[in-house]
């Protein structure tokens, strides 16, 4: 049985700063994610990709973002069962809770924070009949490295900004980048939609509007896909490739979170806002894109908010007959569990005699 003081499921960018925030606090946490790696999104889905409204941070890569919290939390000592996805929640006498996962891990703490994100993913897959058989051996619903088709030959289905974003970003990695969408109009920011019609005038990336990948063709890996486009006048076009990468989307579902007897809206938990981020059973909190109420923005840096805000809330559980007096880390400086801290220099005042 693992013991913590905040047990924490998700571990994202929101999660992982509640290490942080906890540990100023002296609580102890240790995090559950199905992913066998830290990150969250950030890590598994666009690790290379830029974020833009992190404050002090002009622009951040996602993966980046992640390597500077897990060095920002290091001295808190937090545990981790990654790989592994919390499956059953039970209350015990004592208010406090036991989460088993789906490999039979218990965790024993008197305050669980759900910070899952927008909970696990599935991507949304095209309706070709032998795509699986594909699947690691040309085609790819996410791109975690860009690197990986360099000098490739790469076709991209989707209308998106995904979709839009990544051909642009491929068409000077790659050696050929196709963008294949059903519609004439993208649904993707302007500048998207502009930079990859330039793009294509260029020849830097040929596009097919009023068409949809039908068919894909390969032995041991893939090798070609047919394309057939809306106007029956036209005929099919088959493209040599190395890889199809389908972007329409990813499918968020809560799992087995969804059965814990939580307050749930539109596939999103409901929580007490204006006070501390709890949900309907109290000790259990939601923090992150996992979470709903009136106002909700789903950014990063909202998520930072609510854990901070949640951790002095937890702190009143965990110590019920303790006060808490917050102190600005300017003044306190970071004390470790490590023995590490960090601190202002104090000024020297010297008298004159």
């Amino acid at each position: 049985m693992i013991e913590t003081d905040i047990l924490i499921i998700g571990a994202g960018p929101t999660g992982l700063f509640t290490v942080f925030e906890a540990g100023l606090l002296k609580l102890k946490c240790h995090l559950i994610d199905a992913l066998p790696q830290t990150g969250g999104q950030c890590s598994e889905i666009y690790p290379k990709k830029p974020i833009y409204d992190i404050p002090a941070f002009p622009e951040i890569l996602a993966g980046t973002l992640v390597d500077n919290l897990m060095e920002q939390i290091k001295p808190f000592e937090a545990g981790y069962t990654l790989g592994e996805r919390a499956e059953t929640l039970d209350k015990q006498e004592d208010g406090s809770f036991i989460v088993t996962t789906n490999k039979g891990t218990k965790h024993h703490a008197p305050v669980v924070v759900i910070a899952g994100g927008l909970g696990s993913f599935e991507p949304r897959k095209p309706p070709l009949e032998n795509i699986v058989n594909f699947e690691d051996k040309g085609v790819a619903y996410i791109i975690k490295d860009p690197e990986v088709y360099r000098d490739k030959k790469v076709v991209i289905a989707g209308g998106g900004d995904s979709a839009l974003d990544w051909s642009i970003f491929l068409a000077d990695v790659a050696s050929e980048v196709s963008l294949v969408h059903r519609r004439n109009e993208f649904r993707g920011a302007l500048d998207s939609v502009e930079k990859a019609a330039e793009l294509a005038k260029l020849g830097k990336i040929k596009l097919f509007t009023e068409a949809e990948v039908k068919g894909l063709n390969g032995e041991d890996k893939l090798e070609s896909v047919l394309i057939k486009h809306k106007d029956a006048d036209k005929e099919d076009t088959i493209l040599e490739v190395d890889n199809f990468i389908p972007l329409f989307g990813l499918s968020p579902k809560l799992g087995p979170i969804g059965d814990w007897g939580l307050e749930i809206e539109k596939n999103a938990i409901k929580v007490n806002n204006a006070k501390d981020y709890q949900t309907n059973i109290p000790g259990v909190f939601a923090i992150g894109d996992v979470n709903t109420y009136e106002g909700k923005l789903k950014l990063i840096l909202s998520g930072f908010h609510e854990a901070a805000v949640m951790c002095q809330y937890a702190y009143q559980i965990i110590n019920p007959n303790k006060r808490f007096v917050m102190k600005y880390t300017t003044v306190g400086g970071v004390e470790g569990f490590d023995g590490s801290k960090k601190e202002a220099k104090k000024e020297v005042v010297q008298s004159i005699a």
